[in-house]
């Protein structure tokens, strides 16, 4: 009876240990170095093919959400349910990074809480009472994706879970990210935690501006001390040190979100941010990376709109000097400028084989009726290549032209009555 009674006691342990494991998986999201070299090598060939074929072009990928931006501009180099609600696991602690970034010093010291030692998931390892700074719970939270860590520090700036989760929330309608919601500062599976692949590149390059940030994300090993003890840890993202030009951000697995990876990216001038979510397996998710990575720098240049419209309109100006029949006003001398949009992004991505057929047209209303006020909408410029548009910016006056007064036409009246009568006599001799 003791016998079975201690069989059923070790069964019953074994169970609940599973069930702990199967709840909140550890993740470990790191592959070897040689395992990435292979996945680069095994998809090559779709890579190749993506990247010589047309802008229509569909890449071969698992994961159920994903987008590339460009940086500089914030285009959308390719999109798969870019704009989609979706769980996104551990990505989530890129906006707790920047809320406690923003709201705390990094130096402080902190006590780990008995609720932050207890959560699941994948763990920096923090037991209730240890001391740890700020600075090296941020480490624990971007490169092991420490649960633990991102309670304690959840604790620290908002006071629980809830209280920062509102900070989380403010930060990002400050950053208008309307489709993003946050529950908690890990990313552990809610209902009501979500974002989009398109809301979390655009969060992300906001993060990646932070130079601290930027630091930490791109650390592949680092050193914590918990109680004045040591641990080392690794960085759980892949491609870091592995893929050309790979300078951080962030891993994530859960059940509900599966594989997510986001990744930034620099080649010559060119810097984007890969978003790869819903992924099955580590693998897919690295090979989606990968060839996302690899299709948009071998798929796109960059190409200077600022100085092909500038031209363009310094042309037409200087073109059409007597174009405009402006009924009621002052003057018919009316010059363009382009709003002032496009001077955030003078480059802007293009796939390779549209930059050699960019043409340029200008669609202005030429009769006007006054008055015309600095920056009224005139027109529009289109930039556009093999019968598809790029982009189109308005056209604004430049010149503020009045409407004509009593004064103005009395005034325009004896200037010219002296011309006038003079000829009237000619007539009649």
């Amino acid at each position: 009876m003791v016998q079975k009674n201690k069989l059923i006691k070790t069964f019953f342990l074994f169970f609940c240990i599973l069930i702990l494991f199967t709840s909140y998986p550890i993740y470990s999201d790191d592959l070897e170095q040689e395992e990435v070299k292979n996945i680069f090598s095994e998809i090559q060939n779709e890579i190749a093919e993506a990247s010589s074929s047309t802008t229509n072009s569909t890449l071969n990928l698992n994961s159920r959400s994903c987008v590339v931006i460009d940086r500089l501009s914030k285009t959308i180099l390719y999109g798969k349910n870019e704009k989609k609600k979706v769980k996104m696991a551990s990505t989530t602690k890129i906006m707790t990074a920047i809320v406690v970034l923003e709201n705390s010093s990094l130096d402080k010291t902190v006590e780990v809480s008995k609720k932050a030692a207890g959560t699941g998931g994948s763990r920096l390892g923090l037991k209730t009472g240890d001391k740890i700074s700020i600075r090296d719970l941020m480490y624990g939270l971007m490169l092991c994706s420490g649960n633990d860590a991102a309670v304690c520090l959840a604790e620290h700036v908002g006071g629980s879970i809830e209280g920062f989760s509102e900070l989380m929330n403010t930060k990002a309608q400050t950053l208008g990210l309307s489709n993003t919601h946050f529950e908690s500062p890990h990313g552990l599976d809610s209902d009501q935690h979500y974002t989009t692949a398109y809301e979390l590149a655009l969060l992300s390059d906001y993060a990646l501006k932070n130079t601290t940030f930027l630091s930490i994300v791109g650390t592949k090993n680092y050193t914590v001390t918990i109680n004045g003890r040591p641990k080392s840890l690794s960085n759980t993202n892949e491609l870091l040190g592995n893929l050309n030009g790979v300078y951080g951000i962030k891993t994530g697995f859960t059940n509900g979100a599966n594989r997510c990876l986001v990744t930034a990216c620099k080649r010559g001038e060119m810097d984007i941010i890969c978003v790869v979510l819903g992924a099955d397996t580590k693998s897919f998710r690295t090979k989606d990376s990968i060839k996302l990575i690899e299709y948009s720098f071998n798929h796109f240049n960059y190409f200077n709109q600022k100085q092909c419209i500038q031209e363009a309109l310094m042309n037409w100006n200087n073109n059409h000097t007597n174009y405009f029949t402006i009924q009621k006003g002052t003057t018919n001398q009316l010059t363009l400028k382009v709003e002032p949009a496009f001077e955030s992004s003078p480059f802007i991505p293009l796939p390779k084989e549209l930059i050699p057929d960019i043409e340029t047209s200008i669609s202005v209303n030429g009769n006007l009726i006054a008055p015309i006020h600095k920056n009224d909408v005139i027109g529009q410029i289109t930039l556009s290549s093999q019968g598809k548009e790029i982009v189109k910016f308005d056209l604004l006056s430049d010149t503020h032209i009045a409407k004509n007064n009593i004064i103005n036409y009395l005034s325009l009246f004896f200037k010219n009555y002296p011309n006038q009568l003079e000829k009237t006599i000619e007539n009649m001799l």
